[in-house]
């Protein structure tokens, strides 16, 4: 069994997904992080050090991947820094997990998988979702034929802590994240491409700024990690109450999405950054019946199941399946997803997030946010060329 060398790029915040591949009895150490900033990296060294093991911490990402041999790379960094750094490792042959978004532009993504491709360097994307129960089972019983072919796949997305979570720092300002439909919708317009088994062909969508652009702000943007204990509580609410949010707000805190799938089914995705409850809510229509799941990895989950004809509103399925309490790590689907690229890197699999999934996520969010701020006009998503459609960025 190879032993893997692995680093990681970015340190905070979802760099600490990088913990669950430090698997000494399995041959698997992660030996070095880099980050620009020295609270941060200190953080990650002493965390180390906890678990009885030493790291090397870098400022320059580029000095670490030059210097310590990596056989694969996590790539936790902001959002804007993405394509730079993916680009980086993978022209000097480093595997990478990179961490949803792929990047903040579509010309960006591409470049990403042709960097990949040119240099016959392993690629994995970071969305986790895939590898969650209740989407995993959502596919099972669409698969089964349970609710015959389908046609329709809505998403409504509840995001109780945006304004902790997106709009005190630079996701709040689309020059560093696009659209918060990169930041927090591309996990769901990926789980709808999933779901469909298809790709988003055209796009058009409405939003606005309707409740954080008025609201008071901080002076000085702040670039490094808010932490949980810095901006995160239930007690932030009413959202209009609140202030000392981001210099730079400019991202739509609604979204709304309509998209065309390439094998005819239509989609939506719904997203507002201001309810007081979380939930990602998925209902997928087929000719003979309908799936919706209530909770998703952080609550109690239920998908039901409605294949029998009524003619009023029915509470509860004809088959309710309830699944298992959530692991650690968004519901277990972190340890997962890190264990796939392990196994990516041992030739053992290939990941169940595909490169060419998550750049046809990115860019329906890209296309989508230009149709908001273009008076709600369609744009048709590209389709990547073959060398790049076909190609397994998992060898």
């Amino acid at each position: 069994m190879k032993k893997l060398r692995l680093g990681v790029i970015g340190t905070c915040c979802r760099g600490l997904l990088a913990d669950w591949a430090h698997q000494k009895e399995n041959g698997v150490e992660i030996v070095a992080g880099a980050d620009i900033y020295e609270e941060q990296l200190n953080s990650f060294i002493a965390r180390y050090k906890e678990k009885n093991s030493t790291v090397k911490g870098y400022f320059d990402y580029r000095e670490m991947i030059e210097k310590e041999h990596l056989d694969g790379v996590f790539i936790t960094s902001p959002d804007f820094c993405h394509e730079e750094h993916a680009c980086f490792a993978l022209a000097n042959h480093v595997p990478v997990y990179l961490e949803k978004p792929m990047a903040i532009s579509l010309a960006g993504a591409d470049h990403i998988l042709q960097c990949a491709h040119d240099n016959k360097t392993q690629l994995m994307l970071g969305h986790n979702m895939r590898y969650m129960d209740f989407t995993r089972k959502m596919r099972e019983i669409i698969r089964s034929g349970m609710i015959g072919e389908v046609k329709a796949v809505w998403c409504r997305h509840f995001v109780s802590y945006g304004g902790d979570a997106y709009f005190r720092d630079w996701h709040a300002d689309r020059a560093k994240t696009g659209s918060l439909l990169l930041q927090k919708g591309a996990h769901d317009i990926d789980i709808i491409h999933y779901l469909a088994e298809s790709r988003t062909e055209r796009v058009n969508g409405i939003g606005s700024l309707a409740v954080y652009g008025n609201l008071p702000r901080r002076e000085k943007e702040k670039l490094d990690c808010l932490t949980i204990v810095d901006v995160w509580s239930t007690k932030h609410w009413p959202p209009e109450e609140q202030k000392d949010f981001s210099p730079n707000v400019n991202n739509e805190d609604i979204n709304m999405i309509n998209m065309q799938l390439a094998n005819g089914v239509q989609a939506c995705y719904l997203q507002c950054h201001f309810t007081p409850d979380s939930c990602r809510n998925y209902t997928v229509i087929g000719t003979r019946g309908r799936i919706e799941n209530f909770g998703d990895f952080g609550d109690s989950c239920t998908i039901q199941v409605w294949n029998r004809r009524t003619d009023h509103y029915a509470l509860e399925g004809d088959i309710t399946y309830r699944m298992p309490p959530p692991g650690e790590g968004h519901g277990g689907a972190d340890p997962l997803i890190v264990n796939g690229f392990i196994d990516m890197l041992r030739g053992k699999s290939s990941p169940e997030s595909t490169p060419q999934g998550a750049r046809y996520a990115v860019a329906a969010g890209i296309l989508g946010a230009e149709s908001i701020r273009n008076g709600g006009m369609p744009y048709a998503v590209p389709q990547l060329p073959d060398e790049l459609e076909k190609y397994d960025f998992s060898k």
